[in-house]
């Protein structure tokens, strides 16, 4: 079983130590940065300090040497971000951070995306988020669903003040698995039901998994207006919309939010 001590990037073996406790994540975290290339650790280091532009530049030399796109964006870029969300979620670092981390991310992605399109990888599963009618706050959606892409899925946006019928309109038009909704107010809340209950009465909701989130948003909300799924911080997305996908999860994979403002 490999060691803190094997991981070949300082700056990796450092944040790890500082700022995860426990002992599961700590093992997988260790599994997964201890094998990764060194180059690729780099990269990694870049997303988990914010830096953009070395992000964008690492990648794009890594792919010029020949490393894989998978490769570079489950060993470097989503690597990074598994420590990010854990930081993020121990309060550690707040959400300008974590957006700068983002940002980071996506300009390591910006490669290689196209890349994986070309080579016809298909994704884990289509994914609607928007956030529901009446609501203009996009800043949590948007950093799952910059998440969700880096992991395999494809994410169709809404954007914000997204109405039932424009929910429904793109899970048909898309032939979406799943719909994710997020409201900031606690005014706004109710249209996630509504949203839901439009659904039911197109006969079209044994036809997506809908999960919701938002800082003001319950576990027993969530199960009142009839959800499937519920995230209550910014590390768990991926993971619940991998479940509701039907599909396995790592700390590879992990992400941040289920669309938590």
């Amino acid at each position: 079983m490999a060691e803190l001590a094997d991981i070949p990037n300082e700056f990796i073996r450092n944040e790890l130590d500082e700022f995860v406790e426990r002992v599961d994540e700590r093992t997988e975290l260790i599994g997964l940065y201890a094998p990764a290339a060194p180059h690729l650790l780099e990269i990694a280091a870049a997303i988990i300090s914010g830096r953009h532009h070395d992000a964008d530049r690492m990648t794009t030399e890594a792919l010029a040497g020949g490393t894989g796109a998978l490769e570079i964006m489950d060993d470097g870029l989503i690597a990074g971000m598994a420590l990010v969300g854990i930081k993020f979620r121990e309060n550690f670092i707040f959400v300008p951070e974590v957006l700068a981390c983002a940002r980071a991310m996506k300009s390591g992605m910006a490669h290689i995306e196209p890349i994986l399109s070309a080579s016809g990888v298909k994704p884990l599963a289509r994914v609607i988020m928007g956030t529901v009618k009446g609501d203009l706050h996009d800043i949590g959606k948007n950093l799952c669903i910059m998440m969700m892409r880096g992991a395999g899925f494809e994410v169709i946006d809404l954007g914000v003040d997204t109405s039932a019928d424009e929910f429904i309109e793109a899970v048909q038009e898309h032939k979406a698995s799943l719909l994710g909704m997020s409201a900031l107010l606690t005014t706004t809340m109710p249209n996630m039901g509504h949203t839901i209950e439009a659904f039911i009465d197109s006969d079209l909701r044994d036809d997506v998994k809908i999960m919701v989130g938002g800082a003001p948003v319950t576990p027993e909300f969530a199960d009142e207006m009839g959800a499937d799924a519920y995230g209550d911080n910014a590390v768990e997305c991926v993971e619940v919309a991998k479940r509701l996908a039907g599909v396995g999860t790592k700390t590879s994979r992990a992400g941040t939010g289920v669309i938590d403002e």
